[in-house]
């Protein structure tokens, strides 16, 4: 998705506020049919915690395509 949010930032409208920037990510499409949504979280989130090894294990990504690493899917933890 970010290749072609990317790709839409080439307009010569700047991008000078959230507003702006989460209005350009919504009207993302592609030629094969992806939508995406989008809203600014203006939630407080702590800053400076560290992820352990163990939590980091824990993390369900999939890396996808030719490129390892480039894309990826992380999906929600299985259950216990």
């Amino acid at each position: 998705m970010f290749h072609r949010v990317s790709y839409c930032c080439a307009s010569p409208k700047p991008l000078v506020s959230h507003e702006a920037i989460v209005n350009l990510i919504a009207s993302t499409t592609t030629k094969t049919g992806l939508k995406v949504s989008a809203g600014l979280d203006c939630g407080q989130y702590p800053t400076g915690r560290a992820i352990t090894k163990k939590e980091m294990r824990e993390v369900n990504v999939e890396s996808i395509g030719p490129h390892e690493g480039w894309a990826y899917v992380i999906r929600p933890r299985q259950s216990k």
